[in-house]
């Protein structure tokens, strides 16, 4: 299951977002720093309005969509990296997400106090960057100390020093280890580490309900902090998604409306982190359920059998496969096959976004 880790400063609202995106969710948003001591967890699902049209063509009993874990991270402070705060236990929980969403404050409110004083997106970045940049730091230090004696007299050690000691100095540089470029052979080698600053990031710009359509100075702040960064931004309002759990979907759609939007924070983070790791869906549907499948982009057949099943993989046969659009048109898997549309795919497959499938396998 897909982990993303919600973190930020302390008051820029990710208790608040969180418990707006898992409605079940007891993460308290206490108006003072560090009322998430423990990561809140909470599990979502996926959006996913083709699950309804699928079951409906196939009379499916249930409908088991995509989930996603949210993490809801203690807030961090300068001085994390040294173990500040909650720091510590701040960088030993993101260590384990997949993603990060940096919950950046982007709004105004005297009744919200911000822990440095002011509004400032920038200097805030700046601050969570630096902490997890000195994280790296330290760690990639201590492993070039072990490495360094085994290098003199091995190969494999000598090429992982000589790595190590570039991604020291592209972060004393003031870079992340994302701005590296990396081999796939560097990339096995520094995987263990599960550096913070290579970690995929997605800035949530938390901003007032007047600002969600358009963003404002700020949100244009952070885009440009993200262009630099292989980042993306999600303009989002905490509050504003704290105050859609309590409507219906038809009243939910006439909010978003009068605010000049078309979905809440959840679809557009959800999409982003999609897009940020390379993930894709692909569904299967039949009498008893229709279900959508996360896999990664590029993915073929067999290995995307695998995700349901690893007998799926290893005795793949075929993938019968039609794009959800074709079938949804049909509104029939009967008469889609007799026009065609329904094709058998082999081991080379690459299983596409939307893809709607059926392997055929031995046992």
């Amino acid at each position: 299951m897909l982990r993303a880790g919600i973190v930020g400063l302390p008051n820029v609202g990710k208790s608040t977002l969180f418990n707006a995106l898992v409605a079940n969710a007891k993460a308290e948003a206490a108006n003072f720093p560090f009322c998430t001591i423990e990561p809140n967890q909470g599990v979502v699902a996926v959006p996913d309005e083709r699950l309804e049209v699928l079951a409906k063509i196939s009379n499916s009993q249930r409908i088991v969509p995509t989930r996603i874990e949210f993490l809801d991270i203690a807030g961090l402070v300068q001085g994390a990296s040294k173990g500040e705060g909650l720091g510590n236990q701040f960088l030993a929980n993101i260590r384990e997400v997949d993603a990060i969403v940096h919950v950046v404050r982007c709004f105004e409110n005297d009744d919200i106090v911000h822990v440095s004083g002011s509004v400032d997106p920038t200097r805030d970045i700046e601050v969570i960057n630096l902490e997890l940049a000195l994280a790296d730091l330290a760690q990639i230090e201590r492993r070039i100390e072990r490495t360094r004696k085994e290098a003199k007299k091995n190969k494999d050690a000598k090429f992982e020093l000589e790595l190590l000691e570039r991604l020291a100095e592209a972060i004393n540089d003031g870079k992340s280890v994302r701005q590296v470029e990396l081999t796939e052979d560097e990339e096995a080698i520094i995987k263990p580490l599960n550096l913070l600053t290579k970690k995929p990031i997605i800035y949530a710009t938390n901003v007032s309900d007047e600002d969600l359509a358009t963003g404002n100075q700020w949100v244009e702040q952070v885009r440009n902090i993200a262009q630099q960064d292989n980042a993306l931004v999600v303009v989002v309002s905490a509050q504003v998604e704290s105050e859609l759990i309590e409507l219906s979907e038809e009243d939910k759609k006439e909010f978003l409306d009068s605010l000049g939007v078309e979905e809440g924070g959840l679809q557009s983070l959800i999409r982003a982190t999609y897009d940020l790791l390379g993930l894709r869906t692909y569904l299967t549907t039949g009498e008893t359920e229709t279900r959508a499948w996360t896999i990664r982009a590029g993915m073929k057949a067999p290995q995307a059998a695998g995700v349901i099943h690893s007998d799926f993989e290893r005795g793949f046969i075929r993938a019968e496969t039609i794009s959800y659009d074709k079938l949804a048109e049909m509104q029939s898997l009967a008469a889609a096959k007799e026009k065609g549309l329904v094709r058998s795919e082999g081991k080379d497959y690459v299983v596409q976004e939307g893809d709607v499938i059926e392997f055929k396998f031995n046992v």
